[in-house]
């Protein structure tokens, strides 16, 4: 009797082991991958409804960070600077993909508050860029950045229209997905 007791605790015990070495890998199974812990200055949080974070704020993000989402380039012209410049940073909708956003709007705020809501069909449907250069210089708080939000315009007629002029955000601080 003793011994028939022992073999049940110990199937009990491999099957309560298993159970948590499932638990322990679950979320690496059900998300994508994790989001490393920023190693530089946050210079970008997005929160929300999003399916990957790496604090209680959402996912943060320094510069090297969103580089290594993937850099693309877009060449536009833009309502407050001469001529076509040469922007660089991470795409919207790769930056979206990475966090498993999931809503139809975005609200995008700068360092001074500035808040607008732009829908989520521009990071999906357009290359709207989350600028971290412009004209090979990184962009710093005294000249529209660390993040400027800037739309393909040039490629784009529809999104010449000025009543999207307010979409444009720079100074990017967050982006809140709804």
């Amino acid at each position: 009797m003793k011994w028939a007791s022992c073999l049940r605790l110990a199937r009990v015990g491999a099957w309560q082991v298993g159970v948590v070495a499932f638990l322990a890998a679950a979320p690496l199974a059900l998300g994508g991958d994790p989001l490393p812990e920023p190693q530089g200055p946050v210079i970008l949080t997005v929160s929300g409804t999003v399916g990957v974070t790496n604090s209680e704020a959402g996912a943060q993000f320094d510069r090297q960070m969103l580089r290594d989402i993937g850099v693309t380039h877009v060449k536009t012209s833009t309502p407050w600077t001469d001529g076509v410049q040469d922007f660089s940073g991470v795409l919207g909708r790769a930056l979206m993909e990475r966090v498993e956003a999931q809503g139809d709007v975005v609200m995008a705020s700068a360092l001074n508050d500035y808040t607008v809501e732009l829908p989520m069909s521009d990071f999906l449907d357009y290359d709207l860029l989350l600028a971290t250069e412009m004209n090979g210089e990184e962009m710093r708080v005294s000249d529209k950045g660390p993040v400027w939000i800037v739309y393909p315009r040039d490629d784009e007629p529809a999104l010449q229209d000025r009543r999207l002029h307010d979409r444009w955000v720079w100074q990017l601080k967050s982006l809140q997905v709804q």
